[in-house]
Order: structure tokens, then sequence, then C-alpha cells
């Protein structure tokens, strides 16, 4: 993992030495207040979500200059981006496959909690928390959604040096990016829809988490 902690000690950078990069989680969906794992399954906003992700893309807008606006391509990110870049001057979103959520595998468009009975061996993975195993039929590893997210964020990083960018994602993929961020890995509370978390890019892959899973702009959604 890169060489990264919870607070800047970097000191000796200058500005125009990292990227920060805004991580948004996307706002709410029924499948969400169902427990239902989504996956990779193609699930749009409700109004709900669609009010969070005006609330997050307000107050983006209030704060310094988002230069460039990236998204899973699923629509439940797409249009949380989409109304975050046309409150940002209108940008041009850019999808990209690798921040997608983990594929759940045989568990997508289950129920969680209930999955424990027909399906326990999947089940049994995500609890374990286990790196390393896939979930059966087609579903990722946590290691195989640490590596293209991190492949995701670098690549992005290291394009915007010196700017200020929104990353459109999901719980998982912002949970392994967090992991990857922080020595110990460990984290308090839970990663909201439309939550913003921001981490800075030093050199090549020196990371900082800034803040963490922020959601004092929803308190009217």
């Amino acid at each position: 993992m890169a060489d990264s902690s919870i607070t800047d000690s970097l000191s000796s950078y200058s500005d125009t030495d990292f990227a920060e990069i805004v991580v948004v989680r996307h706002g709410q969906t029924v499948w969400n207040l169902e427990g239902k794992c989504q996956g990779q399954l193609d699930i749009e906003l409700n109004e709900v979500g669609k009010q969070q992700a005006a609330a997050v893309a307000d107050r983006l807008s209030r704060e310094p200059k988002i230069s460039a606006v990236y998204s899973s391509d699923l629509k439940r990110a797409l249009e949380t981006a989409q109304t975050i870049a046309s409150r940002c001057g209108g940008l041009e979103v850019v999808k990209d496959l690798d921040l997608r959520e983990r594929h759940m595998g045989n568990l997508q468009g289950l129920v969680f909690t209930e999955s424990e009975k027909s399906n326990p061996i999947s089940y049994n993975i995500v609890k374990s928390r286990n790196e390393n195993q896939e979930i059966p039929g087609g579903g990722e590893s946590l290691e195989q959604v640490y590596e293209r997210c991190k492949s995701a964020l670098l690549r992005i990083g290291r394009k915007h040096k010196g700017e200020r960018v929104v990353v459109v994602s999901h719980g998982a993929s912002i949970e392994v990016l967090y992991k990857w961020a922080c020595a110990d890995g460990k984290y308090v509370g839970n990663i909201r829809n439309a939550s913003v978390t921001v981490f800075h890019l030093y050199g090549d892959d020196k990371w900082v988490v800034k803040l963490w899973a922020d959601i004092s702009h929803l308190s009217s959604c």
C-alpha cells in the first residue's frame, strides 16, 4: 500500500504538488432502503437520492473550483455526478468503469440479511472480510476491488496535480480506498449516501485523507 496517513504531515509540498480528489458516494436508491445488494446492477436514484445529489452539488459549487468530474458509469453514480457537474460550471462527466461498485456475484438483487439462509457461502465471504475470496457467481474479492479503484484514483490524481477534481463512486469502492490511504485501514462511522471524502495525492502514490464521509450538507434531506 502507499505510504499515507490520516493527517497531513507533508507541509513541505506546495499546492501544485498534490491533487485534491473529492470522492462522493452516489445518492440513495430504493434498493439502499430495502437493504438489497446492488453490486453492479444498474439502479437509479430515488427522489431522496436526487435531493441528496442536489445538496452535495450545491455544497461543492460553493467550495474551491472543480476542474473535472469523474464517475462510475452506473446510473446512481452517473446521475449524482451529472448533477454536480451541472452546478460546478457545466463540466462534462468522464465515465470510468474502474469506479464501479464491487460485483456481488450471486448476492446481487438479494436482501443481504436474508441471503444468510439462501446463499450462506457468499454471505459468509462478505461477512468474513477475507480480502482474497471472490463471491460466487462472478463476484469480486476485496483485493480486486482495491486494485481497480486504486488504479483509477492514481490515474486521475496524476493527471490533475495542482487541481481539485470530483470522483463519484460507491460504498465498497470508497471503503477500500480509505484502507489504502490509512495504515491501520480502520475508520469510524458509515459511508452514507452523498457523503464527501477528500484525499490528497502527493508525488506518485503518497495519499492523505483530509476529510472522511462528511454529510454536513445533508441536514435537509
